[in-house]
């Protein structure tokens, strides 16, 4: 019997993911901001509930039906557990107590985490020569730019480092869940999800943060949290959901990768910052890992070898 076809991205499907990187990458910047004046649930709940009504609104004004009963909503509510809840409220947390560049290397463990995890909870998404190598080829492209120094921190605030890679792991096994759900409209599946986790995490919100009781935040702190929630949620997950039904767990969370390149690209493009050495070796070590992951470049030169 052979062996199933493994799940490919399309040039399309890498286009989809760099603009994700993008939304993704905006969302450490908002959430920082946000985060100066609201407590790690408050953001989490303001990002997650503002982002599903935005969804549920634009799925009644195009036909789009929700799930009907109790029993189709529990496999929205793990997705939106393993997703939403858990990675947004721990990177949140951990992201007060660490540096930003430190919680974005250890964010960039995700397609590690999701290599083992689909290897094992798939049949189409196995383990091969390359992929390992191509993986860790990006990650360390990731350092590189983000700065070897910021590994110093490795030692300090070792709970919120741990916090961050819980984050990475629920990704993980988030990415490799969603697959249950091809098939099914985009748009359904990231409403579904971040309603779900809205009502979850209303009430330790209630409980915890009180926010009711907190002062009134600022409009740029407003601004980062709709930013937040619009684009690095509400339209990022149409985009998700969208390359995981086509291309795969594995795949679509190589935006992991993606998200530093953006983030420094912006910087230089939009801030003015300067693109030092290190950032176009670790851009490159990154392409490398890309290359390799995704098979297309190995398996031309093969073809040019054996011909």
């Amino acid at each position: 019997m052979p062996s199933p076809e493994r799940p490919s991205m399309s040039a399309a499907d890498w286009l989809l993911l760099a603009g994700l990187s993008l939304l993704w990458g905006g969302s450490f910047f908002f959430a920082k901001i946000a985060g100066l004046e609201l407590p790690p649930l408050t953001v989490a709940l303001g990002r997650v509930a503002i982002a599903a009504a935005i969804l549920l609104t634009l799925a009644r004004v195009t036909g789009v039906a929700l799930p009907a009963t109790l029993s189709d909503w529990r496999p929205y509510a793990l997705m939106g557990l393993l997703n939403n809840v858990l990675p947004f409220t721990l990177l949140f947390w951990g992201q007060t107590h660490i540096p930003s560049g430190l919680a974005a290397i250890l964010n960039a463990t995700t397609p590690l985490f999701t290599v083992l995890v689909a290897h094992v909870a798939t049949v189409d998404e196995k383990l091969d020569a390359a992929r390992p190598a191509g993986l860790m080829a990006g990650l360390a492209g990731v350092v590189v730019m983000i700065g070897p120094d910021v590994l110093r921190d490795l030692g300090a605030n070792v709970l919120a480092q741990f916090a961050c890679l819980l984050a990475a792991i629920s990704y993980a096994f988030a990415g490799v869940y969603g697959r249950r759900f091809r098939g099914e409209p985009t748009l359904r599946v990231a409403a579904g999800q971040l309603t779900v986790s809205s009502v979850i995490l209303a009430l330790p919100v209630a409980l915890v943060d009180r926010p009711w009781m907190l002062p009134l935040p600022s409009g740029k702190a407003i601004a980062a949290l709709a930013a937040l929630a619009a684009l690095s949620t509400a339209l990022g997950y149409l985009i998700y959901f969208r390359i995981l039904a086509r291309a795969g767990a594995t795949n679509v969370l190589l935006v992991t990768f993606l998200i530093p390149v953006s983030a420094i690209l912006l910087g230089t493009l939009v801030l003015g910052e300067q693109l030092a050495v290190r950032h176009l070796v670790g851009m490159a070590a990154i392409a490398l890992g890309l290359a390799a992951i995704d098979g297309r470049a190995v398996r031309l030169f093969r073809k040019r070898q054996v011909a």
